[in-house]
């Protein structure tokens, strides 16, 4: 790490001692050591330092490409070769990012959205290398939803078939390993955008999640509840239109046993 910025320092450093990094902290102009493999700094400061590979981090930039290209420069045993990047499908999909047979990044996004913008962001840090996406069959309208983001950016995608590729465990870890799973399984072509089908079990499921998070107070409308699953709002945007009263039902009525009713 060169840097004299001490925002950057704290985090990078704390990443660092967390993922078990070895790491040299440096100032620009001092010399470097020819065992670094990769220097993380600004980018005002990218132009003050000598080495083959510099990753200048912007301070709005995305942190999981940028340690999926700490890992490649870490443990890529063919630095030319193609990265293909696993996807298991949700509501938070997991990821894992393979050089070979390195696992050079992995985790758990916050969308389907947030799968395609994390597509963007690798080609941004491999702007030569081929990026191959295999997206696991699982969870057809969030998966149709990552498939259709990363055709739209041109990219290559795979659809694998998800059968023994999910483990059992604790649901966040349990997704990265079944993404790397699904990275190393051959899929088929996906060239054309795959329709988004919202079934009424789907419908009923967010329906029930606005009950959770609202506490009891409402359920969203089974329309809110489809914009939702297609991706045009968050269901946390779907809660604060309801509770600002904008787009959704004030606090429904009582039937003739008391129990609240549900606005469908």
């Amino acid at each position: 790490m060169v840097t004299r910025d001490p925002s950057l320092y704290g985090e990078i450093a704390a990443t660092v001692r967390e993922r078990r990094i070895p790491c040299v902290s440096l100032l620009p102009g001092q010399a470097i050591p020819d065992r670094v493999a990769v220097v993380i700094t600004t980018p005002a400061e990218a132009g003050l330092v000598k080495h083959p590979r510099v990753l200048s981090v912007p301070e709005d930039g995305d942190r999981a490409a940028l340690w999926a290209a700490v890992g490649h420069a870490l443990h890529a045993k063919d630095p030319n070769g193609e990265i293909v990047v696993g996807i298991d499908p949700g509501p938070r999909p997991g990821y894992s990012v393979l050089s070979g047979n390195a696992v050079i990044g992995e985790g758990v996004l916050e969308s389907p959205e947030a799968m395609v913008e994390f597509a963007s962001h690798l080609r941004h840090r491999f702007p030569s290398r081929s990026i191959r996406h295999r997206v696991g069959s699982g969870d057809p309208v969030r998966r149709n939803r990552i498939v259709n983001g990363l055709l739209a950016q041109r990219r290559s995608v795979e659809l694998v078939d998800e059968q023994g590729t999910t483990p059992r465990g604790h649901r966040r870890p349990r997704d990265m390993l079944a993404a790397r799973q699904i990275a190393v399984t051959a899929g088929r072509p996906v060239v054309f955008p795959l329709a988004v089908q919202v079934t009424d079990g789907e419908v009923a499921n967010v329906q029930r999640l606005s009950r959770i998070g609202s506490n009891g107070r409402f359920t969203i409308p089974r329309a809110v509840a489809h914009r939702v699953l297609k991706g045009e709002m968050t269901l946390s945007e779907a809660l604060d239109s309801a509770t600002d009263g904008s787009d959704a039902p004030r606090d429904p009525p009582r039937g003739a046993s008391g129990r609240e009713r549900e606005w469908i």
